[in-house]
């Protein structure tokens, strides 16, 4: 998707170019503006993307948490048992 999505921007900045640099009216100034929109619009896409990519990391991460939220409450619960056990065998002070 990633691929194809930047590709098909590229192919339509570069029909516009080739389009508009047909005609005499400022070609370099047309193809400088088309260049600079496309620019933005893989910025845009890359931004687009990276929040994808971030959207779906915190859902791995919910996941992980979620599947491992008992196991922690387990080991807890352990660990609160040999704390107490050790603090029965120290010595009174």
């Amino acid at each position: 998707m990633k691929a194809s999505l930047l590709f098909l921007l590229a192919c339509t900045a570069v029909v516009a170019v080739g389009a508009r640099t047909d005609t005499p009216e400022e070609p370099k100034a047309l193809v400088q503006k088309v260049q600079e929109l496309a620019q933005k619009a893989t910025a845009m896409a890359k931004d687009a993307f990276s929040r994808v990519r971030e959207s779906e990391a915190a859902q791995q991460a919910r996941q992980w948490l979620s599947d491992n939220a008992e196991l922690a409450k387990q080991r807890l619960v352990w660990l609160k048992e040999q704390l107490a056990e050790l603090w029965k065998k120290t010595p009174a002070a």
